[in-house]
């Protein structure tokens, strides 16, 4: 049964990698790239990894690729923006602001201390046995490796606002190679 579970859910990968790279429509190209995550989270199972099974789940397939998703239907990838127009007056001057004063409260609470560093053995108390390997794991993650953690999110972020940077020129150089008079 394990390797009919293995063989049918390799090639359900194998087609959603393929829909991922030869999509033309993004919106296709990122519900391949869910089907592909379903069909690993079936492969964890056949693994008996069942932690990797619901990240795979939960994170990739329900939050990523779901934000993916809406950054596709937000940006309007079937038309075309003008660019020199501002929906909101005075956003990016907000915007920068406000960025700053984050980065820069950020920069106090990391120098002013304690903050990040709990009293000895309050989280990181000895992992024992009486604990399953996801508790086990979940320590581990918030605590020892927290930093790591909140990192990839900023990372997830950024990419994200460069995807919509990114796409936002490739309109723009779009938009001047159209031929003027066609009308």
């Amino acid at each position: 049964m394990e390797t009919a579970v293995f063989i049918v859910c390799a090639a359900i990968v194998l087609a959603g990698a393929l829909g991922v790279v030869l999509a033309r429509n993004p919106v296709h190209a990122a519900l391949s790239l869910v089907g592909t995550l379903f069909g690993m989270a079936v492969l964890f199972l056949n693994l008996e990894a069942h932690f990797l099974a619901a990240v795979q789940i939960i994170v990739y397939a329900g939050a990523i690729v779901v934000l993916f998703l809406f950054v596709i239907m937000l940006l309007g990838v079937d038309r075309l923006e003008d660019l020199s127009v501002e929906p909101i007056t005075g956003q990016r001057t907000l915007a920068a602001i406000v960025g700053l004063g984050t980065f820069g409260l950020a920069v106090v609470f990391l120098l002013s201390g304690d903050i990040g560093y709990p009293a000895e053995g309050i989280l990181t108390a000895g992992v024992t046995d009486q604990y399953s390997n996801l508790r086990q794991i979940a320590d581990v993650l918030f605590t020892d490796y927290v930093y790591a953690f909140e990192a990839t999110a900023a990372l997830l972020t950024i990419s994200v606002v460069g995807a919509v940077v990114m796409s936002r020129r490739m309109a723009r150089s779009d938009e001047a190679q159209e031929p003027a008079g066609d009308d």
